[in-house]
Protein backbone atom coordinates (compact mmCIF):
# COMPACT_ATOMS: atom_id res chain seq x y z
CA UNK A 1 0.00 0.00 0.00
CA UNK A 2 2.90 2.66 0.75
CA UNK A 3 4.58 1.49 -1.79
CA UNK A 4 1.42 1.87 -4.05
CA UNK A 5 0.91 5.35 -2.51
CA UNK A 6 4.53 6.96 -3.73
CA UNK A 7 4.19 5.09 -7.07
CA UNK A 8 0.93 7.17 -7.53
CA UNK A 9 2.65 10.51 -6.16
CA UNK A 10 5.44 9.94 -8.57
CA UNK A 11 2.68 9.85 -11.50
CA UNK A 12 1.08 13.30 -10.36
CA UNK A 13 3.62 15.19 -10.14
CA UNK A 14 4.78 18.00 -12.73
CA UNK A 15 8.81 17.67 -13.11
CA UNK A 16 10.24 18.68 -16.15
CA UNK A 17 9.21 21.08 -19.38
CA UNK A 18 5.78 20.67 -21.00
CA UNK A 19 6.10 19.48 -24.41
CA UNK A 20 4.59 22.35 -27.00
CA UNK A 21 4.81 21.09 -30.45
CA UNK A 22 6.66 22.76 -33.27
CA UNK A 23 4.30 25.15 -35.33
CA UNK A 24 3.56 23.77 -39.16
CA UNK A 25 5.89 24.57 -41.55
CA UNK A 26 6.09 24.79 -45.37
CA UNK A 27 8.44 23.27 -48.13
CA UNK A 28 9.79 25.94 -50.29
CA UNK A 29 11.72 25.14 -53.60
CA UNK A 30 13.70 28.07 -55.08
CA UNK A 31 14.52 27.73 -59.24
CA UNK A 32 17.28 30.10 -59.87
CA UNK A 33 17.63 31.03 -63.32
CA UNK A 34 19.36 33.04 -65.68
CA UNK A 35 16.79 35.71 -67.33
CA UNK A 36 18.28 35.45 -71.13
CA UNK A 37 17.73 32.22 -71.84
CA UNK A 38 16.23 30.51 -68.35
CA UNK A 39 18.81 28.30 -67.78
CA UNK A 40 19.60 26.95 -64.19
CA UNK A 41 22.35 28.39 -61.85
CA UNK A 42 24.45 26.32 -60.02
CA UNK A 43 25.96 27.03 -56.56
CA UNK A 44 23.97 30.33 -55.73
CA UNK A 45 23.89 31.12 -52.70
CA UNK A 46 20.28 31.43 -51.79
CA UNK A 47 19.68 33.09 -48.00
CA UNK A 48 16.15 33.37 -46.06
CA UNK A 49 15.84 35.93 -43.73
CA UNK A 50 13.12 35.25 -41.56
CA UNK A 51 11.36 38.94 -41.09
CA UNK A 52 11.77 39.84 -37.47
CA UNK A 53 14.24 37.22 -36.21
CA UNK A 54 17.66 37.10 -35.71
CA UNK A 55 19.87 35.30 -38.07
CA UNK A 56 19.24 33.24 -41.60
CA UNK A 57 19.38 30.55 -43.46
CA UNK A 58 21.51 29.69 -46.43
CA UNK A 59 21.19 27.22 -48.97
CA UNK A 60 23.17 26.71 -52.64
CA UNK A 61 21.90 25.24 -55.73
CA UNK A 62 22.58 22.53 -57.24
CA UNK A 63 22.76 20.89 -61.13
CA UNK A 64 19.79 22.51 -61.61
CA UNK A 65 19.32 25.59 -60.34
CA UNK A 66 17.28 24.47 -57.34
CA UNK A 67 17.37 25.10 -53.70
CA UNK A 68 14.53 23.24 -51.04
CA UNK A 69 13.95 24.41 -47.34
CA UNK A 70 11.22 22.51 -45.23
CA UNK A 71 11.58 24.33 -41.84
CA UNK A 72 9.98 27.94 -42.63
CA UNK A 73 6.53 27.98 -40.64
CA UNK A 74 3.64 28.88 -41.84
CA UNK A 75 1.99 32.51 -41.57
CA UNK A 76 5.34 34.02 -41.48
CA UNK A 77 7.26 36.36 -43.58
CA UNK A 78 10.53 35.71 -45.28
CA UNK A 79 13.00 38.30 -47.09
CA UNK A 80 14.90 35.95 -49.67
CA UNK A 81 18.23 36.98 -51.11
CA UNK A 82 19.63 35.18 -54.17
CA UNK A 83 23.50 35.86 -54.57
CA UNK A 84 25.42 34.37 -57.68
CA UNK A 85 28.61 35.25 -59.37
CA UNK A 86 28.15 37.40 -62.39
CA UNK A 87 24.96 38.44 -61.92
CA UNK A 88 22.78 41.26 -59.88
CA UNK A 89 21.82 40.33 -56.54
CA UNK A 90 17.77 38.99 -56.28
CA UNK A 91 15.87 39.78 -53.47
CA UNK A 92 12.35 40.06 -52.72
CA UNK A 93 9.97 39.69 -49.47
CA UNK A 94 7.44 37.02 -49.31
CA UNK A 95 4.44 35.73 -46.86
CA UNK A 96 4.19 32.33 -46.78
CA UNK A 97 0.84 31.16 -46.02
CA UNK A 98 0.98 27.49 -48.06
CA UNK A 99 2.28 24.34 -47.35
CA UNK A 100 4.46 24.13 -50.35
CA UNK A 101 5.44 27.11 -52.17
CA UNK A 102 7.96 27.53 -55.70
CA UNK A 103 9.70 30.25 -56.15
CA UNK A 104 11.70 31.50 -59.39
CA UNK A 105 14.34 33.93 -59.01
CA UNK A 106 15.34 35.23 -62.21
CA UNK A 107 19.01 37.03 -61.99
CA UNK A 108 20.32 39.71 -64.54
CA UNK A 109 23.66 40.61 -65.50
CA UNK A 110 24.95 43.64 -64.09
CA UNK A 111 23.88 46.92 -65.37
CA UNK A 112 25.26 50.37 -65.96
CA UNK A 113 27.86 51.92 -63.00
CA UNK A 114 25.70 53.97 -61.07
CA UNK A 115 27.22 57.42 -60.76
CA UNK A 116 26.23 60.56 -58.92
CA UNK A 117 27.23 62.72 -62.13
CA UNK A 118 24.07 61.36 -64.24
CA UNK A 119 20.54 62.62 -63.74
CA UNK A 120 18.25 59.16 -62.79
CA UNK A 121 15.01 60.50 -62.48
CA UNK A 122 12.58 58.46 -64.46
CA UNK A 123 11.28 61.41 -66.30
CA UNK A 124 14.93 61.99 -67.82
CA UNK A 125 14.77 58.27 -68.76
CA UNK A 126 11.64 58.62 -70.68
CA UNK A 127 12.58 61.59 -72.46
CA UNK A 128 16.31 60.40 -73.45
CA UNK A 129 13.94 57.21 -74.81
CA UNK A 130 11.42 59.29 -76.89
CA UNK A 131 14.10 61.42 -77.88
CA UNK A 132 15.81 57.92 -79.26
CA UNK A 133 12.63 56.98 -80.80
CA UNK A 134 11.86 59.99 -82.71
CA UNK A 135 15.18 60.02 -84.27
CA UNK A 136 14.66 56.66 -85.55
CA UNK A 137 11.17 57.81 -86.71
CA UNK A 138 11.99 60.54 -89.13
CA UNK A 139 13.10 60.19 -92.35
CA UNK A 140 16.73 60.47 -93.13
CA UNK A 141 17.90 64.14 -93.90
CA UNK A 142 20.98 65.40 -95.47
CA UNK A 143 23.32 66.38 -92.58
CA UNK A 144 23.44 70.23 -92.50
CA UNK A 145 26.22 72.23 -91.54
CA UNK A 146 26.73 74.68 -88.72
CA UNK A 147 25.98 78.14 -89.38
CA UNK A 148 28.82 80.37 -90.01
CA UNK A 149 29.29 82.37 -87.53
CA UNK A 150 27.55 86.31 -88.10
CA UNK A 151 31.32 87.76 -88.04
CA UNK A 152 33.94 85.99 -89.96
CA UNK A 153 37.67 87.32 -89.22
CA UNK A 154 38.94 89.40 -91.49
CA UNK A 155 42.71 88.69 -92.95
CA UNK A 156 44.79 91.72 -92.37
Amino acid sequence: MIAFSLFASAQTSKRGRKYKAPPPTSRIEVSVLRDVDGKPIENAAVIFHLVGEKGNMELKSNYEGKAVIDVLPINSSVRLQVIAKGFQTYGEDFSIEKDQMAIEARMLRPGEQYSIYKAHSDADKDHKDKDAGQAKDKPNAPDKQPDAPANPPQPK
